[in-house]
């Protein structure tokens, strides 16, 4: 599958055009990941990148328990993309893992010239947050 395919794939990405898609398919560099290693470790700066599952199967985890798996399509690290801090959670190949990767830097200049990438990445983030807030709501019940 070609790279634009696969960036389309991503939910994030699906309503940019063909043009868009070319654009951000020239910032990709791709990486592959043997089964074991470890692609960003939670509470570090592992890099400011933003990753698209390509191939193969990854765990997430967050304080040593795994809380997703990701596979192709899936994406990780657009936290990373808008806050440069440490990583939230590790990600590690289960298998072979090839990965397309967008460094910070690059997808800033991509989101500013194509604000419905923005517009979108900012509803990602914020679903993201709604729902670790529900996950600490019902955390707080059980513990109370």
């Amino acid at each position: 599958m070609a790279v634009i395919d696969e960036l389309r794939a991503v939910s994030l990405f699906q309503d940019l055009s063909q043009r868009q898609l070319r654009q951000l398919a020239r910032l990709v560099k791709e990486r592959e990941f043997r089964p074991g290693v470890t692609v960003v470790e939670e509470g570090t700066m592992s890099g400011v990148c933003f990753f698209v599952v390509a191939e193969g199967e990854a765990s997430v985890s967050v304080d040593g328990t795994e809380v997703a798996r990701l596979g192709a399509g899936d994406h990780f690290g657009e936290l990373a993309l808008i806050t440069e801090t440490e990583r939230t959670a590790s990600v590690t190949a289960v298998t072979r893992l090839r990965c397309h990767v967008i460094a910070f830097w690059d997808f800033r200049r991509f989101a500013k010239d194509n604000p419905e990438v923005a517009w979108k990445l900012l509803q990602h983030v914020s679903r993201m947050l709604v729902a670790e807030r529900g996950r600490a709501a019902r955390a707080a019940l059980f513990t109370a």
